[in-house]
């Protein structure tokens, strides 16, 4: 006899009449209330490993960690202090954004955001968003995480976004223009919650770009930090393994997955305080290797003169072939052709690039009205097509039958 029946008959009772419905009703309801669970007692609720407090707000829980470092904080060799007293205006020439040259860098609000996935779409969800600002009065740089731990309770983690952003002068991100500030938007807008303002946005993987080009292939965070900070993270985990960290951190509970990611997105915010403060002062902060980076940035800003200054310096701490050409480019740009002239011509013999030989037959040409030199080097071949290449040798040619010059062949 199964234990269910055998509990039936003991409450019914030998020789009893049969129960009425009602009765029997009552009795299973018994029944079931006493039958243990499946899976035995309930196991108490694992305490977080997280370092996350928990603070009530008018939209909810939200699970914030909060930390501080001092003045005298580094990453790699750079001080993170620094960026409190960058230059808002060589920020703004670097990024090619006036709009960065008003503002107060002590007051950036910077950002970084880790997601369920790379997509911008509306199932993508940022589950941890690191924020970092500075307390000026304390001197010290503030790092703020904010934790999405059940999908669908965001609002509280948006609205303290919104809050830190208002008290903001600009956002600093890497690569937050193509990625992070869409999806934050998008989120706004799928929780029904005012999106913020816009403000001034500087976005450090343009700079590092133009400035870095010509030495590094790959540009996310964690290679800029080793080429320019001198940082090399340690147990850190790759981006393609956030999302299923998430995901298994949703499925079991299970937070001890997660602390790799707070990690990761702390060095993230961190890292970008720090490349601020060298970008805002380059000179003090790079090497002489990138100058010609920063100075071909401030040329395309349109500062003529302290771009040349810049690669002038370069040229002289010894940076090499493309300070040389840095320079020549921006001397041709500020109509300093003798000048551009003499700086190409001393790469000529060095560096095998066509466009270096079109662009020195061209003041040779027309700056310097020497037609046999402009030949010779436009014999070597130039970066234009074959049909434009033959047609200024045979014009060059002709000026030279004129002039009673015989080239060499």
């Amino acid at each position: 006899m199964s234990s269910w029946s055998a509990r039936l008959k003991r409450l019914r009772g030998a020789g009893a009449p049969p129960p009425s419905l009602d009765d029997l009703r009552a009795r299973m309801a018994a029944i079931l209330q006493d039958e243990p669970r499946a899976g035995g007692p309930a196991t108490p609720e694992r305490e977080s490993e997280l370092p996350f407090a928990s603070e009530q707000t008018d939209l909810g829980t939200l699970h914030v960690r909060r930390k501080r470092l001092g003045r005298a904080h580094r990453v790699g060799h750079c001080c993170t202090s620094a960026a409190a007293d960058a230059s808002g205006a060589m920020l703004a020439l670097l990024a090619l954004d006036p709009s960065l040259a008003a503002v107060d860098p002590a007051r950036a609000l910077y950002v970084d955001t880790e997601t369920t996935g790379l997509s911008k779409g509306a199932g993508t969800v940022p589950f941890l968003i690191g924020l970092a600002f500075f307390d000026r009065e304390a001197h010290a740089l503030v790092i703020e995480q904010l934790l999405l731990r059940e999908l669908g309770e965001e609002a509280p983690m948006l609205d303290r976004l919104a809050t830190r952003m208002r008290e903001a002068s600009m956002l600093v991100s890497f690569n937050g223009k193509a990625f992070d500030l869409p999806l934050l938007q998008t989120r706004f807008v799928l929780n029904r919650l005012p999106s913020p303002a816009s403000m001034p946005h500087l976005d450090l993987v343009h700079i590092a770009r133009r400035v870095h080009r010509h030495r590094m292939k790959r540009f996310n965070l964690g290679a800029v930090e080793s080429m320019v900070l001198g940082f090399e993270r340690t147990d850190d985990i790759p981006s393609s393994e956030v999302g299923s960290r998430y995901a298994h951190f949703l499925r079991t509970g299970d937070d001890s997955a997660l602390a790799a990611v707070v990690d990761h997105n702390e060095w993230d915010v961190v890292a970008m305080a720090a490349l601020v403060g060298v970008y805002g002062e380059p000179l003090t902060g790079l090497t002489p290797v990138d100058w010609s980076g920063v100075a071909r940035t401030l040329s395309r800003a349109g500062a003529l003169d302290l771009a040349y200054g810049v690669a002038d310096r370069a040229v002289e701490r010894g940076a090499g072939h493309d300070a040389v050409r840095a320079r020549g480019e921006i001397a041709r740009a500020r109509g300093d052709k003798a000048m551009a002239l003499l700086d190409f011509a001393s790469l000529v013999d060095k560096v095998d690039d066509a466009r270096l030989r079109l662009e020195l037959s061209k003041l040779y040409e027309h700056h310097a009205k020497k037609p046999l030199a402009a030949l010779e080097v436009a014999r070597r071949g130039t970066a234009e097509s074959e049909s434009a290449a033959a047609r200024r040798i045979q014009r060059l040619e002709a000026k030279i039958g004129r002039s009673g010059k015989r080239p060499h062949r």
